[in-house]
């Protein structure tokens, strides 16, 4: 499959429109829509919910027709564990950091590319990974 996993935060900067990445994650999801499938998992759906309450308007942000749903692989969830435990012996603190490593993994897993904000958490744990970022679009 051609597709683009969307990070939680580009979802979220659309919906909020908020004021520092609105245009930047706009723009990018409407560039990832017209050359490929746009992706989200469980881990992604659950991020983006937080901002209803009720599952009906989520359902109305996140269409099925745009954002194909995925199932996070087993091998993924184990690949975020094992890059979850290097981050904590190379002196991290944050637990919640754990959802980033299953949607990283889950990119890694499936051969899919990653669009997101921020990719810097991403990229030391994840190497093969492409990814659509203000950094890799700048060539950095």
């Amino acid at each position: 499959m051609r597709g683009v996993l969307v990070d939680s935060n580009v979802i979220l900067d659309v919906l909020t429109e908020d004021r520092t990445w609105y245009q930047w994650s706009s723009s990018a999801l409407e560039q990832c829509a017209s050359e490929s499938t746009l992706c989200i998992n469980p881990v992604i759906y659950a991020e983006v919910s937080v901002r209803f309450h009720r599952i009906e308007d989520l359902e109305a942000a996140l269409p099925g027709e745009l954002f194909q749903r995925l199932h996070l692989p087993f091998e993924a969830a184990f690949l975020a564990a094992k890059a979850f435990v290097r981050y904590r012996q190379r002196g991290g603190v944050r637990a919640s950091t754990l959802p980033n490593f299953f949607i990283g993994a889950h990119a890694a897993v499936s051969g899919l590319r990653l669009l997101t904000r921020d990719d810097r958490r991403y990229r030391s744990y994840f190497p093969r990974v492409r990814f659509v970022s203000p950094r890799a679009l700048a060539g950095r």
